[in-house]
C-alpha cells in the first residue's frame, strides 16, 4: 500500500465539528490516499475540526510497518502530517503512566497509547475499531 499525504478539504458551513479531534493511524492513512473508506461524515469533522493531530505513536507504527515491508509510505512521517495540516503529538511521560491505568480492553500498544493521550489530552478519536468503545475516551467513529 502506498501513501502520499492531501491537504484537508473544505466542507460545508452546516457541518458540526469537535474542536480536537486524534487520528487514529489507518484514519490517517485514509486520509492521505483519500479512500472510500473514511466516510463523508468523518471527513468533514477531520476537514472543520479546530485542531487535528496524529500522535508520534501512529509515526512508531508506521515505521515498524514500513520497515517489515508491509506498507509504503512515499515521504518522510513528519512531512505527512504536516502536507495534511495536521498537527504532530508527542508522547510524554504522563501519557506512558495513563496508559499503565488502562483496563486491559486493547491489546494493541499504539492504539492504548491513542487512548491514553485522548484520555489526558481531551481529544476525540477518530477510528472505526470499536475496541475503543469501551475506554473514558470520546470516539469519532469513521
Amino acid at each position: 500500500m502506498t501513501s502520499t499525504p492531501r491537504s484537508p478539504t473544505t466542507s460545508s458551513p452546516r457541518s458540526k465539528s469537535r474542536s480536537s479531534l486524534l487520528l487514529d493511524t489507518h484514519v490517517f492513512l485514509w486520509w492521505c490516499q483519500d479512500s472510500p473508506n473514511l466516510s463523508q461524515r468523518a471527513r468533514d469533522e477531520i476537514g472543520t475540526a479546530e485542531t487535528v493531530y496524529v500522535s508520534l505513536a501512529s509515526a512508531w507504527e508506521m515505521a515498524i510497518k514500513v520497515g517489515l515491508g508491509k506498507l509504503r509510505f512515499e515521504i518522510p512521517f513528519a512531512a505527512g502530517v504536516q502536507i495534511s495540516g495536521f498537527q504532530p503529538l508527542p508522547i510524554t511521560f504522563e501519557h506512558a503512566e495513563r496508559l499503565a491505568t488502562l483496563p486491559p480492553h486493547h491489546g494493541d500498544p499504539f492504539d492504548r497509547m491513542l487512548i491514553a493521550q485522548a484520555q489526558i489530552e481531551g481529544l476525540s478519536i477518530v477510528t472505526h475499531d470499536d475496541r475503543f468503545e469501551p475506554y473514558a475516551v470520546e470516539v469519532a467513529w469513521v
